[in-house]
C-alpha cells in the first residue's frame, strides 16, 4: 500500500515539472517571438544593412534621418585637394552644392525586407549613391582659380638628362614639378565633389604632369655608359719634341645629345681644335730662327719649307679615331711635310747657303759632311738667288739638261729647291767663293764643284731644308 502511494506522489511531482518546463519554452517563445515581431515592425522603417549612403551609415536609421543628414554634410561639405604645395578647399557654397531627392533611399528601404532583420550581421557594405546637384559653371571657375591652376605656380616637369661637368659624364634625375590642366583636374574634383569625397589628392590620383624620361630609364643609362666610356680616351697627336692630347676633358665638351637617346660629335668644335692645333704647330712657309754655321742666329721669312696640317682630313681623322672607342698615338693627315717634326723643324739634317760668304754646308745628323765655297746668283744682272727663307728640295736628278733663254747646260747631278732654281756642279768654273757671283754669277743657282757635289748628292735627301741667307 505504501508503495502505491510513493508511485502516485512521484507521478505527480513529473507532471508539475513538466507543467512548470513547458510554462517556461512557452514564455520564451512568445518572448522570442515579440523581440523578431519588434524587430520587424522597427526595421519596416528603418535600415539594418552594413551600408552608406553618401558616405553616412545606414543602419539603425530611417529615410527622413539619412535624408536630414545628406542634407547637413551637404551643406558643410567641403572638398579638400591636396596639392603638391598644400592645401586647397572647395565649399558647397561655392559651387551652389544642393541635395537632390530622387527617391533613391526611399527605394532602398522598400527593397528591404524586413522580416530579415536578424540575418543584418551579414549583410553587405555597399556604398549608395545620391544624386546631388551643382552649378557646373561655377565649379569650372572655383578650379580655374586654384591657386595649384594658375601658371605663375606651375613648373613644368623635366626629363632625366646627361651633362658634362669635371671631366665626367652625369646623370641629372627628373624634376617632377608641379604642372596641371583644367582638362584633367575638373572632372576628378567633379567626380569627387559628385560621391561626396572628403578629400582627394592630385598626385595620387595622376593628375600632375609626369616626365617622360628618368633617371632609371633604361636606354638613358646605355647612353650614359657610351659617352663615359668615350671620355676615357686619350688621342696622342705625336710631334716629335712635344704631343697634343685629346682626352676626355677636350672630348666630353664635343658630345652633343639628339632626340631618342641619341648622340653626335660637334664636328666644328672638332675642326676648331683641329685649327688650333694647325696654327699651334704649322711651321710651312712661316717666320723661324736659324742658327748658323757660326753660331748668330738670324730670322727667316718664307719659302716653301714647313709642315702645314691638312685640316679637313685630319679633322674627319680624329671623328673617326674617336668614334672607333679606342686610344692612340698618331699624326695629323699632312699637307705638306718636312724632315724633322721638332718645334725647330729644321733639325739636325739640313743644307746652309750665305750669300755673303758664297759658302755651303750640309749637315747630316748634326755632322757638317760638306763645306763648300759656290758661286750664286749674279746680282748686276738681277739673277740673285733668292734669299732670307727655308725651301725644301724638290727632286735628286742626275745627268740632267739645265735650259733656259739664253743657255743649254748639261749637268751630272741636279737637285732644285725653288721653281728653277737648285743646286748642281759646275764643271765649266776652274774657281769657287769669293765675289765671283757679283758679275759672274749663275741665273740663280748654287754652282757647286763637282767633287763637293757628289758628296751633297749622296747625303741629301728630298724635303731637306735648304736655308739661303
Amino acid at each position: 500500500m505504501e508503495q502505491k502511494t510513493r508511485l502516485r506522489q512521484e507521478l505527480k511531482k513529473q507532471k508539475k515539472t513538466s507543467a512548470r518546463i513547458r510554462r517556461v519554452v512557452l514564455i520564451m517563445v512568445i518572448a522570442i517571438a515579440a523581440v523578431y515581431a519588434a524587430g520587424c515592425f522597427y526595421y519596416s522603417r528603418h535600415f539594418y544593412g552594413n551600408g552608406t549612403v553618401f558616405g553616412i551609415e545606414m543602419r539603425n536609421q530611417t529615410v527622413e534621418e539619412l535624408k536630414d543628414q545628406i542634407q547637413d554634410k551637404i551643406d558643410d561639405y567641403r572638398l579638400t585637394i591636396v596639392t603638391r604645395d598644400g592645401e586647397e578647399t572647395i565649399s558647397a557654397e561655392q559651387i551652389s552644392l544642393v541635395y537632390s531627392d530622387q527617391g533613391e533611399i526611399d527605394a532602398l528601404l522598400a527593397d528591404q525586407n524586413a522580416a530579415l532583420w536578424f540575418m543584418m550581421s551579414a549583410t553587405v557594405s555597399d556604398d549608395y549613391d545620391v544624386d546631388v546637384e551643382l552649378n557646373e559653371d561655377m565649379l569650372s571657375e572655383t578650379v580655374q582659380a586654384l591657386s595649384c591652376m594658375q601658371a605663375e605656380n606651375m613648373t613644368a616637369p623635366e626629363d632625366a638628362y646627361l651633362y658634362y661637368e669635371d671631366g665626367a659624364f652625369t646623370i641629372c634625375a627628373e624634376s617632377y614639378g608641379n604642372q596641371l590642366s583644367y582638362s584633367t583636374v575638373y572632372p576628378v574634383i567633379l567626380d569627387s565633389i559628385l560621391e561626396g569625397t572628403a578629400e582627394i589628392s592630385l598626385d595620387e590620383l595622376s593628375c600632375y604632369a609626369e616626365p617622360e624620361i628618368y633617371q632609371d630609364t633604361e636606354a638613358l643609362i646605355a647612353e650614359y655608359e657610351e659617352v663615359s666610356r668615350l671620355t676615357g680616351l686619350e688621342i696622342t697627336y705625336d710631334f716629335s719634341d712635344r704631343t697634343m692630347v685629346v682626352d676626355g676633358s677636350v672630348i666630353g665638351e664635343w658630345i652633343v645629345f639628339g632626340d631618342d637617346f641619341t648622340w653626335e660629335l660637334d664636328e666644328d668644335a672638332v675642326a676648331d681644335y683641329v685649327y688650333e692645333m694647325a696654327y699651334e704647330t704649322d711651321t710651312f712657309g712661316l717666320t723661324r730662327t736659324f742658327t748658323t754655321h757660326s753660331g748668330s742666329v738670324i730670322t727667316l721669312k718664307g719659302g716653301d719649307y714647313g709642315w702645314c696640317i691638312n685640316q679637313t682630313e685630319t679633322t674627319a681623322q680624329l671623328l673617326e679615331l674617336i668614334e672607333a672607342g679606342e686610344s692612340v698615338t698618331t699624326e695629323p693627315v699632312y699637307r705638306y711635310s718636312g724632315i724633322c717634326r721638332d718645334t725647330n723643324d729644321i733639325g739636325d739634317s739640313y743644307v746652309e747657303i750665305s750669300i755673303s760668304e758664297q759658302t755651303m754646308w750640309v749637315y747630316n745628323d748634326g755632322v757638317c759632311v760638306v763645306s763648300t765655297p759656290v758661286v750664286t746668283g749674279n746680282s748686276s744682272r738681277g739673277h740673285d738667288t733668292p734669299s732670307g727663307g727655308v725651301w725644301a728640295v724638290d727632286a735628286r736628278i742626275t745627268d740632267y739638261t739645265l735650259s733656259g733663254q739664253d743657255y743649254n747646260t748639261e749637268v751630272s747631278y741636279w737637285l732644285p729647291f725653288n721653281g728653277n732654281i737648285g743646286i748642281h756642279d759646275a764643271t765649266w768654273r776652274s774657281s769657287f767663293g769669293g765675289t765671283i757671283y757679283k758679275t759672274n754669277g749663275s741665273h740663280g743657282c748654287i754652282n757647286t764643284p763637282l767633287a763637293a757635289m757628289e758628296i751633297v748628292y749622296e747625303n741629301v735627301q728630298i724635303g731637306y731644308p735648304v736655308v739661303v741667307y
